[in-house]
Parts: structure tokens; sequence; C-alpha cells
């Protein structure tokens, strides 16, 4: 069946000159074409993400048309074409391009689009689609994965990435696409012409900043310590560079150092193989700066600004040291209850919004400020969906969200977690802990000392191909049939399976898990430890997550290794 199809591209006249082409040299290599043609890249809840090439498994330029058609097909039905939608995109290869197709693709079905004139963060997409009060967004991204992909998120008029029923009904409409008689585009001239097509940029930049630094705290304490703090930046050839840069020094920060290698955009990443802020290979240049100026803080964002990735100096060992999402989340959200709870600006009924991944510190923090701690599954888009409930309901008011995965929000101006307002405020806190002669790590040993040392870590087992999708599936079914007494050294107190939406206790009382159907399964462990499996949703492997909680970081360290271990041996 593959090779039909294959033979089919390679000879269809509607497939441009260049991809048949492409697929012509494959002649003979069963094992790359079948991989190309066994399927169709997959749309799942968040959206197309894969390696850019010809065939119906690869991010070209076809599938993004073959998605985008179905999502017109969604929006006419809910009555959202003048409405609009926002398209942005990054740096990746192939960004302009398919953002540019996605843009047609929509207009040639009558609906408008607002596509920014040049690379943008994927948080301002999500603000974007709020303040033009569009039905939709788009942003071609494919976030921190290899410079072979790119990929295709899709967001809803609340601004947060398509969440139920939204996602499983566009998904519908896309695979209801069989045929590219189908897939409708239009010449770019004729459709601005007709005011479908429309260009966004400074203008939505400068709404954009204005939010940003509606969330600073503390912008007198910058003034006082703007000259002595020293910042080492790297954006590592993403989007990053022009609005991190910008909100800083509007903030009035005088010291921030570019690493110069990496601040241009650049799709093929020539000095990262992976341009992922939690790879410590991706650190080599900045920490090389940072040592040559003395910097106090060092900063990366990923290349569609989405996620940030944070290195701070130890004044007692002159060493620089990795702060994973959950740290660098927890000095931002301790700092943000511990500073609005003093000066009156923390609103009523205030929550804080974490994945059930995310560190258990969370719950400590929250519980110490009064603070309303909400867990959601793994994704932001849930974080995001948690703003509008709030609203809808008018229930809580959301102060800060954030995952482990390197990404958080404070405010509601956008409902996706955003690196550049992340950077605003973890230079605050170093400015504030500046002024008292302390530096970010400093300030994360008080954490640990008040609140208890929590860790965790993150292993992954990669699976390629359909051979590695099916092995994914049997491992996940095998840990779902028998929930085990102990895992390690630590007893199963209860195991949450998010695919059935169950909670079995061992005592062998069921009960439901409370949130929406997900292949994850969760154990809570004895020792406030606790560990979770899944499949990933956007790479072929599987994610095994751990936390406990030590007595001392060392005490931390070793427990963490050892439920690690014991949990990939299950």
């Amino acid at each position: 069946m593959y090779n039909e199809i294959y033979n089919e591209w390679c000879s269809n006249t509607y497939f441009d000159e260049a991809t048949r082409g492409e697929l012509k040299e494959l002649a003979g290599n069963d094992e790359e074409i079948r991989d190309r043609f066994y399927k169709k890249l997959e749309f799942g809840t968040g959206g197309l993400r894969g390696v850019i090439g010809a065939g119906t498994n690869r991010m070209n330029i076809y599938t993004v048309r073959q998605a985008t058609q179905g999502l017109a097909d969604y929006i006419i039905s809910q009555h959202g074409e003048d409405k609009g939608v926002a398209i942005a995109y990054d740096s990746r290869i192939m960004s302009p391009e398919f953002s540019r197709e996605a843009a047609l693709c929509l207009n040639a079905n009558g609906i408008k689009t607002y596509r920014f004139e040049s690379l943008r963060p994927t948080p301002e997409l999500s603000f974007a689609v709020r303040k033009l009060g569009c039905i939709a967004g788009i942003v071609i991204t494919a976030s921190h994965n290899p410079r072979e992909y790119n990929g295709y998120k899709v967001y809803w008029e609340d601004g947060a990435q398509i969440t139920p029923p939204h996602d499983k009904n566009i998904m519908k409409c896309i695979s209801e696409v069989n045929s590219w008689e189908q897939v409708k585009t239009m010449d770019e001239g004729d459709a601005t012409e007709k005011g479908l097509y429309n260009t966004i940029g400074a203008e939505i930049d400068d709404a954009y900043m204005a939010e940003l630094k509606k969330q600073s705290i503390h912008p007198e304490i910058i003034g006082k310590v703007a000259d002595s703090i020293k910042i080492v930046y790297t954006p590592l050839h993403g989007t990053g560079n022009i609005p991190v840069r910008r909100v800083l020094k509007e903030l009035g920060f005088t010291n921030v150092q570019i690493v110069k290698e990496q601040e241009a955009p650049d799709g093929t990443f020539p000095t990262v193989a992976y341009p992922n802020p939690e790879d410590a290979k991706a650190w080599e240049l900045a920490l090389k700066l940072a040592k040559k100026t003395d910097a106090d803080i060092i900063l990366a964002t990923d290349p569609d600004a989405d996620r940030l990735g944070v290195y701070a100096k130890d004044t007692k060992t002159g060493e620089y040291v990795s702060f994973t999402g959950n740290m660098s989340g927890m000095l931002i959200a301790e700092y943000i209850l511990r500073e609005r709870t003093k000066t009156g600006t923390l609103p009523e009924n205030p929550a804080l919004v974490e994945t059930i991944v995310t560190t258990d510190m969370a719950k400590a923090v929250a519980a110490s400020y009064g603070v309303k701690l909400v867990e959601v599954l793994t994704g932001f888009k849930y974080i995001g969906e948690q703003i509008k409930l709030f609203e809808e309901n008018n229930s809580y008011n959301y102060v800060f969200g954030l995952e482990e995965s390197y990404g958080c929000l404070a405010g509601t101006y956008a409902r996706d977690k955003d690196a550049c307002v992340a950077v605003m405020l973890l230079c605050e806190v170093a400015a504030f802990y500046k002024a008292q002669d302390k530096t970010l790590w400093d300030a994360m040993l008080e954490i640990y000392e008040k609140y208890g040392y929590y860790k965790e870590g993150l292993a992954t087992l990669t699976l390629k191909g359909e051979k590695g999708a099916e092995e994914i599936k049997g491992m996940m079914e095998k840990m779902r049939s028998e929930m085990p007494e102990t895992i390690g050294e630590y007893k199963v107190l209860a195991m949450r399976d998010y695919l059935k939406g169950t909670r079995k206790t061992a005592e062998g009382e069921e009960g439901a898990t409370g949130l929406p159907e997900s292949n994850v399964i969760y154990f809570e462990l004895s020792g406030d430890a606790w560990c979770c499996v899944r499949p990933s949703g956007t790479e072929p492997k599987i994610k095994y997550y751990c936390g406990v909680k030590g007595s001392s970081l060392e005490d931390a360290d070793v427990k963490l290794e050892g439920l690690k271990k014991a949990l990939m041996e299950q």
C-alpha cells in the first residue's frame, strides 16, 4: 500500500518538481520509503510534528495544507471565518513557507488570516489570538526538537492550545480530508486584495511588551542593581533574541551580554545539535562567556521562546549551577506569592497551577501562602485551560502556572508558557537577591531549607519507527496490567491510570482521577515520593518521571537515582 502512495507522489504533477525529485532518488530504498509513507503524519491533540521531507509521514507543504484544510472546515462549522486566524512561525527550516501555505489555504476557504511579518515567539502568538479576537491561531515550530524537525501547533480563541472538545473535532475534520482535490489554496496577491491575507507586527509587539512589564513586582529594585548584575543570554538561534533583550532593556537592566555565535536566527542550529535548554551541551558557549565576564546568571531560551533554562553562580565554589525547570519555576512562584502578599497585590482566591509531573514543592509553597494548588495533565495547554475555567466559573484567580519541562506563565495575557516573561521575572528575582548580596543559588538553598529538599528527574527511552511505537504500546500495557507492591525502596500507596480514569489504592479502594483521559500511569509512593510513565506526544520516546524528598541535597540525589533505576526496570 505504501508503495502505491509513493508512486503517486513521484508521478502526480500536483506535487512540485523538487518533491518528486527527492522521492525518485529513494527508489530501491524500501525501508526509507516505508517510513515516509506507511502512515499519515499524525495530527495529535496539539498538532503536527515530524521530520521535514517529502511523504505522508513528513512535514512538508502538502501535509501542512491538508491539516489546514481540516482546520478550515472546523472553523467554518463554528462560524468563525470573520474572526480569523493569527499565524506565527519560528526560525526553523521551512517555517516561513509552512506558515504562508497555512494562511493561503485558510484564505481560499474564506477565512481571514493575520500572519506575523517575521519570526515571533510562540507565547506572542497566544497573546495575538486574544488581542485580535481570533477564532484560532497557528504557530509553525518544533519547539526544542532536533534541527530536522518542524511542527504545527493549533490554538483556540481563548489563546490556549486546543483542548477537548475542539482537539478531537479538529482531528476528525482533518481525517476526513482524504484527497488532494479537497485541499484549497490561492494566490497571495488575490488574498491580500480581498482583505483575507493580513500582515501584523509592531502593534502586537508593543502590546505584548506592555503586558510582560505589568508582571514586574519591584521595578524599583532593578534600578538599584542594574549596572552591577551581570546577565548572559542566548536565544539558541531562535525567536527570543529581540523580545527578551527589549523587555530587559525597558525594565532597566544594562549589563546583558549576548552569546554572539547563537544570536542570529538559524534553523540549522550550527552551534548545537539539540537546541534545548535542558541539554547540557547547548550551554557550552554561554558558560564560556559567563566565565569570561563573571556573570551572575545565564539564561537560554529554546527556538520558539516558550522554555527557559538557567544557570547561576555558586559564590562559595565559583562554579555555575544548573537549575531544572522545577527549580526556576519555584524561585519565581515563591517570589510572586511572597512579594505580592507583602505588597497586598495578591488577588482574592489565588491559584497556582502545575502539571502532575511537576515538583511537589509547589504544594508546600502554595499551602504556605494559603493559595489553591490545582494539578492538571502534562501539557501547558491544560494550565491555559484552567485560566479560562477560573474566569468562566468565577472561582479562582490565576497567579502562576508551571511545568517541569522549563515552562511557566505569570499573568493571564497569554495562555501558554512564556520564556520572555520567565526571563524578565527571574532577572528581577536575581536583582532582588543581588541587593541583599545573595545569588539565585543562595535563594534556591533558602527555599530548600524552608520547604524541604525536593528533587525530580526524567529518564527517556527512544524507540523509533513503527516497531518502536508497538514496543512503547506494549510497555504501557504491561505496566498498567497489575499494580506493583513496591518500586525500589518505596511502597506503592496508589496507582492512577489516566487512560482508564481510575485511582486504585494498595488496599484495593477505587476512585476517579478527576482528570481527562490520557495515556499516563502515575504511582503515589511512600516517603513523599512519586513516579509517572507516559509516551511522548511529540517524539518516539517513553518518558519516566520521578520525584523524591530528601533530608539534604545529597540524600535527595541518592534517592532519586535509586527510584529512577527501579522504575525503568519495572
